[in-house]
């Protein structure tokens, strides 16, 4: 078995095969080996770490705080000031519109004429309504965290911008000609706010598509 590397039941076969050929004389008797014991697997060694161990270190702690946690409370901003900075700026902001409108032309017209001819809207709350509700919505694509797509919020960036600024030159022309007592608008005037329920209806039906063109992009894949 140690000489040739075989176990306990090669080794007797052999040894039996020795014993019975008479005709080989020079092969002296062998005498049968129990088979040895298997050896023990020695235990592995044991992990050598360097650096400090488990007990040396310090625990961490989670930076980011749970929503649920009285330091997440603590942390969120309180959203009731913008609320009360909204509410005088929503008035001054619809009187101008509203204004504006009346002297551009807007007014009363039957909704459904033919139909129900006393229903009756003045035409003017469609300008503080577009503009400013497109610029709110515009700003909130261009701020929010969740719109990854650079065109995306190239365009609502330039678009709520554009149409800030262009609430700020509504207002501005309304209070010009009302403090001057021009009871209408003159035509360039008139000719750009009549524009204006056109060009926030495209600006907010590309923005609308372009918003869910990428959502549904980043959920197939």
């Amino acid at each position: 078995m140690t000489e040739f590397k075989v176990g306990a039941p090669k080794a007797r076969a052999i040894l039996a095969a020795l014993n019975e050929d008479a005709d080989t004389k020079s092969v002296r008797k062998l005498h049968a080996v129990t088979e040895p014991a298997e050896a023990e697997e020695p235990a592995p060694a044991p992990e050598i770490r360097e650096g400090p161990t488990a007990d040396d270190e310090e625990p961490q702690v989670n930076a980011t705080a749970d929503p649920g946690t009285e330091l997440g409370k603590a942390r969120q901003i309180k959203l009731w000031p913008v609320l009360l900075l909204a509410l005088p700026a929503f008035v001054a902001v619809w009187s101008g519109w509203v204004g504006l409108g009346r002297l551009t032309g807007f007014g009363p017209i039957q909704l459904l004429p033919g139909i129900w001819d006393h229903l009756t809207i003045n035409s003017a709350i469609t300008l503080p309504i577009g503009v400013e509700t497109y610029a709110a919505f515009a700003l909130r694509v261009w701020l929010s965290p969740a719109t990854r797509t650079h065109r995306v919020r190239t365009f609502a960036k330039w678009s709520a911008l554009g149409s800030l600024v262009l609430g700020m030159v509504g207002q501005v022309a309304y209070h010009l000609m009302s403090a001057a007592d021009i009871e209408r608008a003159p035509w360039p005037v008139t000719t750009l706010v009549s524009c204006l329920p056109v060009a926030v209806l495209g600006c907010g039906a590309a923005l609308a598509h372009l918003v869910r063109d990428t959502t549904d992009q980043e959920v197939n894949d």
